[in-house]
């Protein structure tokens, strides 16, 4: 019998047949209010485009009513932009939080440690040196993140991987990728260099569903082993030592995980760019939100969904009828987040 761990907070069971499950109370209450809160902003972005739409207009033409002028608009201009934003902000924040979980740093998110800039390498690499399709610069994406990832860990690894160690070579090997990055876009032709700066500043703007619908399906399927994995998180959330004393932290764990992170991660940077910040904060948020120090995945891959949904409204209508890729907002938005865990950190260790 494998032992487990009751962490004293109100539960509810859930039962569906002969299968039941328990649900912590407060996940449930910030999981719903989250849903609630992505769901109004995903309506706001629906309506944000070129041609705007008002809010309960919008809500009239997703049930098929309203102005045909009005649904066609959500239809061609906006409809892949935020479910675009919705599936992509769920991938970072669920990488942002397998990375913090396994290094147990606040700062160990795939945007800090290089992992997204790998990303961005390899499709860089596919896309503008041999003129790859779509899949072959998602390959590139992934290959390019796992390899950063192996690089990353071999350069930390002293009798395993410290969390501080692992940031501070990340962020050395982030900066060195993000130079060939930019050698890479100054030696392609112009249009290619123009093309590939745009998206590396993390643009929602030049998705399609013909790029959307794959990477949606690769994220549910990494999501799915995610959960697979997730019964394993709240005992890692514990600590390696005694992760390891109860058999939480065997190879699947710390293999499939960084796997799945990295693939997360890769998969919205090959169609998207690298998007930063929301891989850090969306996981920080959800702790907040549902107490407990504990990691809930549920409620961090809503916050991420929430954050670049809501982000994407800034960048459309800040600057109207300007539109910033949204990578801009969430790298300002991001750079004051991570001056105050900075800040948080700083006077936790006087």
């Amino acid at each position: 019998m494998k032992p487990t761990v009751d962490f004293g907070r109100p539960t509810l069971r859930m039962r569906a047949g002969s299968l039941s499950m328990r649900v912590d109370r407060r996940s449930l209450v910030v999981a719903t209010i989250l849903t609630i809160v992505t769901l109004v902003a995903a309506v706001v972005a629906l309506g944000s485009g070129e041609y705007s739409v008002a809010p309960w207009d919008v809500v009239t033409a997703l049930f098929g009513g309203g102005d045909p002028i009005d649904r066609l608009a959500i239809r061609e201009f906006q409809a892949h932009r935020v479910v675009a934003a919705l599936a992509f902000g769920a991938a970072l924040g669920l990488s942002g939080a397998i990375f913090q979980l396994l290094t147990r740093n606040p700062l160990g998110s795939p945007d800090i440690i290089g992992f997204g800039v790998g990303s961005y390498t390899g499709a860089l690499i596919v896309g503008l040196v041999f003129s790859g399709s779509y899949l072959m610069t998602a390959s590139g994406a992934l290959i390019g993140g796992l390899a950063t990832a192996l690089v990353v860990y071999a350069l930390a690894f002293r009798q395993g991987v410290g969390g501080f160690r692992l940031v501070i070579i990340g962020v050395a090997v982030s900066a060195m990728l993000a130079a060939a990055n930019y050698w890479l876009i100054l030696r392609a032709d112009l249009g290619e260099a123009m093309d590939a700066a745009q998206w590396g500043a993390g643009n929602l703007g030049t998705v399609t569903w013909d790029l959307v619908t794959p990477a949606v399906v690769v994220i549910v399927v990494l999501i799915v082993g995610v959960a697979v994995l997730a019964r394993r998180l709240p005992v890692l959330d514990l600590g390696p030592d005694l992760a390891r004393t109860l058999g939480a932290e065997n190879r699947l764990s710390l293999l499939g995980l960084p796997i799945l992170g990295v693939a997360l991660t890769a998969a919205a940077t090959a169609v998207a760019g690298p998007i930063s910040f929301i891989a850090l904060a969306a996981p920080h948020i959800a702790r907040r939100l549902v107490g407990g120090g504990q990691t809930p995945l549920v409620a961090t891959a809503l916050t991420g969904s929430a954050l670049l949904v809501i982000s994407d409204v800034i960048a459309t209508r800040a600057f109207a009828p300007k539109v910033l890729p949204v990578g801009v907002v969430t790298v300002c938005l991001g750079g004051c987040y991570l001056s105050y865990l900075l800040y948080r950190e700083l006077r936790q260790d006087r």
